[in-house]
């Protein structure tokens, strides 16, 4: 068994309400890429409020929305992320999210048995946006392996050419 998983936090502003109308298609995804994602090799956890998504999770801001999650690996996540239906939403994300000018998605290891706190993963962005990829707080592009050295096996193809707008 790994002695680390990949632990995962993206950020989005929201431009509207939830509740309204331009936020709309992407709250009728939620149900469909949340379901696609726990069913994903790899998958270990995600982040949900009472509604099984995390949309009432607001500890960044009133218009922020948070998805946390725990990976296997770095293909996984990449896979999940890049490969499935999952990019089709990605790929809108401008009709429903300000473009930040900094860093919103941040990767870190954690132990086997470890599930992160929002408190946790909002420190690795903030160190992200401060000091950039380190085997801390990294990305996609500037995967770093685990503690043990394991983690990127496969990364490689999944993630090449891949960016974290902002950073």
């Amino acid at each position: 068994m790994p002695k680390y998983r990949l632990a995962q936090l993206n950020i989005a502003s929201m431009k509207a309400p939830l509740e309204s109308p331009v936020m709309a298609d992407f709250v009728g995804n939620l149900e469909r890429i949340n379901a696609l994602a726990e069913c994903s090799p790899g998958f270990v956890w995600r982040l949900k409020d009472e509604e099984g998504d995390a949309t009432a999770v607001r500890a960044l801001g009133d218009n922020v929305l948070v998805n946390m999650s725990v990976w296997e690996d770095v293909a996984s996540l990449a896979q999940y992320a890049f490969k499935s239906a999952h990019v089709e939403i990605m790929r809108r994300r401008n009709e429903w999210f300000e473009r930040l000018d900094r860093a919103y998605m941040v990767l870190w290891w954690v132990d086997h048995d470890h599930i992160p706190t929002l408190a946790e993963a909002a420190e690795r962005l903030a160190y992200l946006q401060k000091s950039g990829p380190t085997a801390h707080a990294f990305v996609f592009k500037n995967a770093f392996p685990a503690p043990d050295g394991q983690g990127l096996a496969g990364a490689a193809e999944e993630t090449r050419d891949l960016a974290c707008p902002g950073t």
